[in-house]
């Protein structure tokens, strides 16, 4: 009897197989920043219940949104695991590569982009819609902090510095011209956080800011009618409620009709009943729709999320390693920070309406994919704080 209850030699060694792999893998992922991957976890799942609720509402294509949007998320997963165990140096090497990529994209677009409501933002691959200004920020972001953190780069230097803006210039006119203003803005904070985070000396930020304001009032007769338009409406909200302004109106009372606690998922009455344009609910303005449904404490929840996401991402500038990897994740930080202080302003009236979109909120697949890329590359800094020499 005894027999039966010794182990072979060969189990020995599976059970000694399986205990080293299990071991492997549990150092590992103890080396992930887990407040990074809750509160990127908590703000999907976010995202996906309320597309949920605004498909419903709508009807149509819109009921299946979500379901498409699960499978972005899975997608954006595999690469956020996969880059979170990859050197994010490489990245740094193959990001002159990624760049021209990105550039040739773009251009691209002009000629067999697919045209929606005006605008030619994107490229049909079969079924599929793919968004290249979401890849050439990631693209452009990383050429501009590998070039930043070269040794003989002098960001105080204006040749240097004029390198540096030519890498964000290029992008942010392609941009511009498809045209997508809220995009293309994207390029420059990116580019002046990655310049501060540098060292950049204090009069060349005055010059920065001035030429903003200089630039600015210049731009506007260039602006597309529409943009004119909303950019009035912004300064005079009671300006047009009826066309122009009808959005910005909608929104605001959208998110004050949720109250503190809301009125439920699904339940919410702005986007059913069609006061919300039911082609953007579920991503532009996916917040009206959060806030309305969940109120008050849902919209907090919402915010105090995406502050520990932004916490975690300077921290791991603050702990990274090398300068590349700092300069990097700060760029990233920029990144998300400019899409939801400036998707959660136009929805409460504090920014002109745009199309950008809530980070790991709104629906799309592009900026999901991008999005999880980001937090990939964070993950790899984070971890590389003690695995990768300087």
């Amino acid at each position: 009897m005894k027999h039966i209850f010794q182990l072979s030699e060969n189990n020995e060694k599976e059970i000694s197989f399986f205990s080293g792999k299990l071991h492997f893998f549990k150092n590992e992922l103890i080396k992930l920043d887990f407040l990074q991957f809750f509160s990127g976890i908590s703000l999907t799942i976010f995202g996906i219940l309320f597309i949920y609720s605004a498909g419903q509402q709508v009807g149509g294509n819109m009921v299946t949104a979500w379901e498409k949007q699960l499978i972005w998320m899975f997608l954006g997963m595999c690469l956020w695991v996969f880059l979170s165990y990859t050197n994010y140096r490489i990245l740094g090497f193959l990001s002159p590569a990624l760049y021209i990529l990105s550039i040739i994209l773009l251009i691209l677009v002009f000629f067999i982009g697919v045209e929606v409501n005006g605008a030619t933002r994107w490229l049909s691959l079969g079924s599929i819609r793919v968004q290249p200004s979401e890849f050439a920020k990631i693209a452009t972001l990383l050429l501009v902090a590998r070039v930043a953190s070269n040794r003989s780069f002098k960001i105080n230097n204006l040749l240097h510095l004029s390198i540096l803006g030519f890498i964000t210039l290029l992008p942010f006119l392609l941009v511009l011209k498809q045209p997508d203003l809220g995009s293309s803005l994207v390029f420059p904070i990116m580019f002046a956080s990655i310049a501060f985070a540098a060292r950049l000396r204090w009069k060349y930020i005055i010059i920065f800011l001035l030429a903003i304001m200089i630039f600015i009032p210049t731009a506007y007769p260039f602006l597309k009618s529409y943009q004119k338009e909303r950019i009035l409406v912004f300064l005079n909200p009671d300006r047009d409620t009826q066309d122009q302004g009808w959005t910005s109106h909608q929104t605001v009372l959208s998110v004050g009709s949720g109250g503190f606690y809301g009125k439920g998922l699904t339940h919410g009455t702005q986007n059913a009943l069609g006061f919300l344009p039911r082609s953007v609910s579920n991503s532009d303005l996916i917040f009206s729709v959060i806030a309305e449904e969940s109120g008050f404490l849902g919209s907090t929840t919402l915010l105090f999320l995406f502050f520990l996401l932004l916490y975690t991402m300077l921290r791991t500038a603050y702990l990274s390693r090398d300068k590349f990897g700092y300069l990097a994740a700060i760029g990233i930080a920029a990144l998300f920070f400019e899409h939801s202080f400036v998707n959660i302003g136009m929805n409460i009236r504090l920014m002109p309406i745009t199309g950008l979109p809530l980070p790991l909120v709104s629906y799309g697949g592009s900026f999901m994919i991008t999005s999880m890329i980001c937090l990939g590359i964070l993950q790899s800094i984070y971890i590389g704080r003690k695995k990768y020499n300087k």
